[in-house]
């Protein structure tokens, strides 16, 4: 029993790491913007991303082994059919979400982009209304609370939201997609295997929106290593790999909670690296937004 808790406590603050590495990630995006396209960026991680996670894909199969191993060769064919088809829809989703965050951090503040983009844990089960799936009381509360929350964090005078904000906002119904997609894949086909493939997917079409919108060029790329580089083996291989072993060993409502740790982060890491400070109105408006976060992972009684 105490073992089993000190695996909790050991998983628990491997999640707090994999917050901590995903806020520290939006100023690496934001850096990277300084350097080169929204595009070039993500071309660059996701395909650093896709190949650092090929190792760990082994690594992980060592260390968590397949339970039944007389799995009929069919049945292991059609998991690996899922694997490549999910990563691929994974990808494509991936690709869309991270290019309106990527272009929308350019214009609004990193703390900002890391509470909005952290909406996607309230966005979920209000989309999950469209696959039939109750929703609890405590999320309708949540969603109020964040509303008012956005109000305070993204309108300015005369009743108008930025530009980036919004792309933002954008990019966190995105995500609430891509989780809607991995959810339905997952059970399927094996989950690193998902997301090694959709980093690939993601990088490929990064580079042919690249390609067609942007002039790259080696110079640039390797003036944004130090980002790029941060943002594709950290943000994507270790934070991913950290995510998936921990998770075993956390309930999934704690393992959310834990996660959503990453718009606090940002706001810290924003504050510390690029000196960007937040109005008493804007920290307000964050406060309520994490407050809305926290009450969407309490149990609450479904409603219709």
């Amino acid at each position: 029993m105490e073992q089993q808790k000190r695996k909790k406590l050991f998983s628990s603050g491997m999640l707090v790491m994999t917050a901590l590495i995903w806020g520290i990630a939006f100023v690496a995006q934001s850096e990277g913007m300084n350097y080169v396209g929204g595009f070039t960026f993500n071309a660059s991680r996701f395909l650093i991303g896709g190949a650092v996670l090929i190792p760990c894909i082994f690594l992980l199969r060592r260390l968590n082994p397949e339970p039944c191993r007389e799995l009929l060769a069919a049945e292991k064919k059609n998991r690996k059919k899922a694997g490549i088809v999910g990563g691929i829809c994974c990808g494509t989703v991936l690709c869309l979400s991270s290019s309106l965050q990527q272009f929308g951090i350019a214009y609004t503040s990193v703390g900002k982009a890391g509470f909005i983009t952290a909406l996607y844990i309230i966005l979920v089960p209000i989309l999950g209304l469209l696959m039939k799936k109750r929703v609890g009381i405590n999320v309708w509360l949540s969603v109020g609370i964040a509303a008012v929350g956005m109000y305070l964090l993204c309108i300015k005078e005369g009743f108008s939201v930025g530009k980036g904000d919004f792309l933002v906002f954008l990019c966190s119904i995105g995500f609430s997609l891509h989780i809607i997609v991995i959810d339905y894949f997952s059970p399927r086909g094996d989950g690193v295997v998902i997301s090694c493939v959709q980093f690939f997917t993601a990088g490929l079409i990064s580079a042919i929106l690249m390609l067609l919108f942007e002039k790259p060029s080696w110079g640039a790329v390797a003036a944004a290593w130090l980002p790029i580089l941060y943002a594709g083996i950290m943000s994507c291989g270790v934070a991913y790999t950290l995510q998936v072993i921990a998770q075993k060993d956390v309930a999934p409502t704690v393992a959310s909670l834990l996660m959503s740790l990453e718009s606090v982060f940002s706001v810290l890491a924003g504050w510390v690296l690029l000196q960007q400070k937040l109005s008493l109105k804007e920290m307000l408006g964050c406060g309520l937004v994490f407050a809305g976060i926290l009450l969407a992972q309490l149990p609450g009684e479904a409603v219709s």
